[in-house]
């Protein structure tokens, strides 16, 4: 009989902890296929960061190292250079990435760092509670922007795959989502193109993937995808921001 569909053997059988309708799971999901298909699994590192994906080290069956909070990308780096035989990557939240962690992340991307980056973007730090990320939208509410965020005082949000675009070392910026099939599989197909950079040793490659998290939006499942393609898609439009080497291509 043929198998139409079975778990990645890039994941572990642990449950994972996420809450209902978080979609941090398919993004696990998505990373843990290609690792399979590119028959790396056996030689891949992964990077846990801080946040919802902290205990990532439980679902990916391949080598984890815990970074500190911000950190992964300077680990990820090291371990890469160690090693630049091993397919390396880093899985982040918005707050990780694009808040304590933003140094590390243009520094990465600056010296053309050979690892791959999954960003995970779902505009609130979602571990500690439901405050304002450096993703939150204008006026969205949150518990540390009750009245909405204020652009006036706190500025506006950071769109990471736009500023890395002005980065000269990164080499594969792309935003997708996980809101729909459709955009489930050009998720995994911009994934696959960031590994698959890497393994050719072209640099620093991140996907950027919009994510729902409907615990501290205080929406169910479904209306929180419903909100993130009404409001973090017109924000955050989806798409390629640089892609070196295609864009040689067609010189």
């Amino acid at each position: 009989m043929a198998v139409v569909f079975e778990k990645p053997k890039a994941l572990t059988d642990a449950t994972l902890h996420y809450c209902p309708g978080c979609t941090h799971g398919i993004i696990h999901r998505l990373v843990a296929e290609v690792l399979d298909e590119l028959g790396v699994q056996g030689k891949t590192v992964g990077i846990a960061s801080v946040g919802c994906s902290v205990m990532s080290y439980d679902y990916f069956d391949v080598d984890m190292v815990q970074a500190a909070h911000g950190r992964a990308p300077a680990v990820a780096t090291g371990v890469k250079r160690a090693n630049p035989e091993n397919i390396v990557f880093t899985y982040q939240g918005d707050g990780d990435l694009a808040a304590i962690g933003t140094a590390e992340t243009v520094h990465s991307a600056a010296r053309g760092e050979n690892i791959t980056i999954i960003f995970v973007n779902n505009a609130i730090y979602g571990m500690t509670g439901g405050q304002m990320a450096p993703t939150t939208l204008p006026g969205q509410v949150t518990q540390t922007s009750p009245y909405g965020r204020d652009t006036n005082t706190v500025g506006f949000p950071l769109k990471v795959c736009e500023l890395l675009s002005n980065v000269d070392g990164a080499t594969y910026l792309e935003r997708v989502a996980v809101n729909n099939v459709k955009n489930v599989k050009a998720a995994k197909k911009a994934i696959k193109k960031a590994f698959t950079y890497q393994t050719e040793g072209k640099g620093f490659t991140l996907i950027e993937v919009l994510s729902t998290c409907p615990t501290n939006w205080g929406l169910t499942p479904p209306n929180a995808l419903k909100w993130l393609e009404e409001n973090m898609i017109p924000y955050y439009p989806l798409g390629v921001y640089k892609d070196k080497y295609a864009e040689e291509a067609a010189k």
